[in-house]
Formats: structure tokens, sequence, C-alpha cells
């Protein structure tokens, strides 16, 4: 079991498209195409060769076939995993023993091997450092992977390295029985100055890659937070540090809920919803910060083998540190 905190795609969907009589007419791949922004033309020929694209029930393989109006259905097959290769990439390792490896992971170093990122991740690091402990557990494609971070937010990952120790963490991570506290920067400052926002959080209907806080069909979503510091005027502050604990773990989470606030994390962009005030954006350019100002800075769990208490802590990495400085002189 993987508790989805990257912001991958789902491996594999199903796309339904409805034309109307005003859009048939021309060559089904290219209407197809033009009305399914996320999908090239080769890709929807190469799905039709596969019988994958039908209309009413009826499988569809010409592509040159004329549009018609009605409803169509693609299904998109999940991409084949491909065994990631170990590379020599240093870690920040924070604790190890036979069964797992927590690590502080840097800004910038995906989780896992996706589409547009075949190496340079956690499991490509892991593979060299681990060596054969880590292969085949939870899978060939996410080996030791039992939860994730974006990739562009840093902080503490813990990675089973056993069958016992996967299946224990991921029984805690479903149980909401971890320990997660994430540092974000945001815009503004969200009103009350703690507070815990519940809501269901899914696929935005608008853009299958982001995800958005829904009023049904998604799954419920819980962040517990609290304003540590505020900069620039009391009444009206440019910028916030927030400590968000969560209780359930979303694609997302913390981000679509402070963005939902009103307070997105600074740097976001996908869910910026607008850029900070001068003196904020003048901050984040001294600081270097070119992602998301979110860092998972406390992950505590019991260790699923031994039975041992275990709680680790992460500094903030320097584009934040920073950044904090210069917010704090506003």
């Amino acid at each position: 079991m993987i508790i989805p905190d990257d912001d991958d795609p789902p491996p594999g969907e199903t796309v339904a498209l409805t034309l109307a009589a005003e859009d048939a007419g021309g060559r089904l791949d290219k209407t197809l195409a033009e009305h399914l922004p996320d999908l090239s033309r080769a890709r929807i020929q190469a799905l039709m060769a596969q019988g994958l694209v039908s209309r009413g029930g009826r499988v569809l393989t010409d592509t040159s076939a004329k549009a018609q109006a009605g409803d169509y259905e693609l299904l998109i097959p999940p991409p084949e995993a491909a065994e990631p290769q170990a590379e020599a990439i240093p870690l920040t390792v924070l604790y190890e023993d036979a069964h797992l490896i927590v690590v502080d992971k840097p800004p910038g170093m995906a989780v896992h091997p996706a589409p547009g990122t075949p190496n340079g991740t956690l499991v490509n690091a892991l593979l060299a450092h681990c060596g054969a402990s880590l292969s085949g557990i939870g899978g060939v494609a996410r080996p030791g992977i039992v939860h994730r971070i974006d990739k562009e937010t840093s902080g503490v990952v813990v990675v089973a390295k056993t069958d016992a120790a996967h299946q224990g963490l991921s029984a805690l991570f479903a149980a909401h029985d971890i320990d997660r506290v994430y540092v974000a920067l945001v815009r503004g400052a969200p009103s009350p100055a703690r507070g815990t926002i519940t809501t269901q959080i899914g696929r935005s209907s608008s853009d299958r890659k982001k995800m958005a806080v829904l009023k049904s069909g998604g799954r419920e979503a819980i962040t517990h937070y609290a304003t540590t510091a505020v900069y620039g005027p009391q009444k009206k502050p440019l910028a916030a540090k927030l400590e968000c604990r969560l209780e359930t773990g979303r694609t997302h989470q913390i981000r679509v809920h402070m963005a939902a606030k009103g307070s997105p994390c600074l740097g976001d962009p996908v869910y910026g919803s607008g850029p900070p005030a001068p003196a904020v954006r003048e901050a984040m350019g001294k600081a270097g910060l070119t992602r998301q100002a979110l860092h998972a800075a406390v992950l505590g769990f019991v260790h699923p083998v031994t039975g041992e208490p275990l709680r680790f802590q992460s500094a903030l990495p320097p584009d934040m540190a920073q950044l904090e400085a210069l917010l704090s002189a506003l």
C-alpha cells in the first residue's frame, strides 16, 4: 500500500468525452486530440490501434474515419513498470537498521521514477545505498516506498527494507497512526490563526493533473494548522509561517488546503493563485526559492518490527531558512 502524497497522475484511467453535432465531420483522431489536450494525436492513434477507443460501446480502430456525435470512451493503460537502476546519489540518512531507513530528502528529488523522471530519484539512490535488500519490496517500480512527498517538497521520508517493515508501516499510515508535521511559508496569513481544515479532496474536473476541494466524490482530508509567525504589518500580514499536522495524507493536501484558506504556499507553481506582495517576492528572489515553500519537518512512528518509538526532525533547507530570515526583517 502506498499513501499518495505525490503529484503523480493516476496509473491508469478512463477518459470520457461527448462530441456534439457541430464537432462531427473531421478526422476522428484529429478531432479527439483537439478536445483532449492532454493526449497528442499520435497517442490517440496508438490507443485506437490497441482497440482502446470506443463510441457507444463499439471499438473504433480507423483513425481516418469521420468523427460522429456521441459519447466516446478512451482507456488509458498504466505505464509499464520499469525496474529502477541503482545510482550513486548522496543521501542524508537520519536513521537506518535492518528493517527500514529514514532519509532527509532534498527539494527537486522525486521519490520514485515516473514518466518524465526516469532516474535521479530517491529510489535510485536507495537501491545503490541498500543494495539487494530493497529490491522487490512493495513492487518493482517503487521498492520499499510506503509514503511519498512531492518532488519539490523537502523533508523526512521513511522507506521499508523488509516485507515485515513494509506491511507494518503501510498499516500505520492507513490508520493515520503517524505523526507528520510540515512547515509552510504562506502568502498572507490564514484566519483564524489556528484550526482544522476538513474537506473532501479529489482530482479537479478542469485539470486532472491538479487536486481540488470537492463538495462530493473526493476523499476525506484533515489538516491541523497553527500560525507560528507572521511577517509584515500585524493587522494585514504579508506572509506567515505555519506548522501543519496531517491527520490524513491526500495528494497535495496541505497545498490544496492552504490555497483554499486564501494563504497558498509561497512559490507554489500550481496552487499559488496570485502573486505575493512585492516585498515578499523580493525576499523569495534573494532566497533563491523556486518551489513551494513546504518542508516535511517531523516524522514520528512506532517501529513496525521492534516496537520502539521513533521521531525524526529535519531543519529547514537553505532556501526556506533564508526566506524565513528575510521575511522576519519585513
